[in-house]
């Protein structure tokens, strides 16, 4: 635009929180998807130990990415918040049907808190190494269960906001 002037005028584009809310979203699906290649190796089993060199595969990813991994581990949590955030300023903006920006939130919020509040201890237990096979199986696969959970969550929000 070109004021009367003839000074170039710029103008701020409108921050669109659907996109960044969808761009944060396909973030952490991405670290979901790196993990769950890892956390696969859980299924060769369905009961007991998983067998020892799946187990130290996995193992030593998650002492990789929750200690080791640092400080670029810490951007995960950062998307995390950023998506909550975007995904709450989504339903005060408006402009879209309620449901179609309070679902995606609640999916979010969701994903977030049992990450949080469950998967990342267990990941971060999984990854010292300090217990028996059994009880680092049964991370695992906790670990597993929790990243398909959100995996779900997160992608259907993905698609509902993107309709």
């Amino acid at each position: 635009m070109i004021s009367s002037n003839s000074v170039p005028v710029h103008e701020t584009p409108d921050i669109d929180m659907r996109m960044i809310s969808a761009i944060c979203s396909g973030f952490l699906l991405a670290v979901l998807w790196f993990d769950m290649m890892f956390d696969v190796q859980v299924r060769e089993t369905k009961s007991g130990d998983v067998p020892a060199d799946a187990l130290a595969s996995i193992s030593t990813y998650y002492a990789r990415v929750t200690k080791g991994a640092n400080p670029m581990n810490r951007l995960v949590l950062v998307m995390m918040v950023a998506s909550v955030l975007a995904h709450g300023a989504v339903i005060f903006v408006g402009g879209i049907p309620l449901w179609k920006s309070v679902t995606p939130f609640v999916l979010m919020v969701g994903a977030v808190g049992l990450a949080v509040t469950h998967t990342v201890g267990n990941a971060e237990r999984l990854g010292r190494q300090t217990a028996d096979a059994t009880e680092l199986s049964s991370l695992a696969r906790s670990v597993f269960r929790d990243h398909k959970v959100c995996f779900v969550a997160i992608s259907t929000g993905l698609v509902i906001s993107l309709i």
